[in-house]
């Protein structure tokens, strides 16, 4: 196990992986996990040397504050054998929204961190990805306005929905950079009185940590 664990857990699914994006460009450090809570957090676990675990923490916490995601975060510094049991979770869906709550990284090499542009350039996970496009809110009615209305502004292909618990639900498209900038923002337009607007962001050339977690 690398010497430092990283845990930074953050309000919003969109914030969360704005700060993933942060800390993986940031440093060396790699995805251990994600889980999600019962009030609307994802906690991100990062591991590598203590100097990058940092770094990329520092980086994550700017990232999720931005985003008003209410940032939460420790480093611990070789931790001790007998927590790991607690630390690290095995993937769990939960019966109540039918998502997985705890999730590993999907990377293509068979689970070890690729370099960034190992895994864009020929890589069917990174195929035609040239910006990711995340629109949350709060109510299902007001992200389904938004979606129809960001497809119908521009040629994005939607990549999944995620859940989040407590009516938090996320729409991931993908596209290039300037379509996946007018779809998100015709999106997020629409929301209005249908629902709360959580977030609605956009990565431009999303690291290998985010593209590991992609809903497929």
């Amino acid at each position: 196990m690398n010497e430092a664990l990283g845990i930074l857990e953050v309000t919003g699914l969109t914030p969360a992986m704005v700060a993933l994006d942060a800390m993986d460009k940031a440093s060396g450090v790699r995805v251990l996990q994600t889980e999600s809570n019962d009030f609307y957090g994802v906690v991100l676990k990062v591991t590598g040397s203590q100097a990058d675990v940092m770094a990329a923490m520092a980086a994550g916490r700017s990232a999720a504050e931005q985003m008003g995601g209410k940032p939460v975060g420790t480093v611990l510094n070789r931790p001790d054998e007998r927590a790991w049991p607690a630390l690290e979770s095995k993937v769990e869906i939960s019966p109540l929204i039918q998502q997985a709550i705890v999730k590993v990284p999907n990377y293509e090499d068979g689970g070890h961190s690729p370099p960034y542009e190992k895994l864009r350039k020929g890589s069917t996970m990174a195929d035609n990805i040239s910006a990711l496009g995340f629109i949350e809110t709060q109510g299902f009615t007001a992200v389904f306005e938004a979606i129809d209305t960001a497809c119908k502004a521009a040629n994005v292909e939607v990549l999944g929905k995620e859940k989040l618990g407590g009516g938090y639900v996320t729409v991931v498209i993908k596209g290039d950079v300037a379509a996946v900038k007018a779809a998100v923002e015709a999106g997020v337009a629409k929301v209005g009185g249908l629902g709360k607007l959580i977030a609605g962001h956009v990565i431009a050339r999303p690291s290998a940590a985010v593209l590991s977690l992609l809903p497929k």
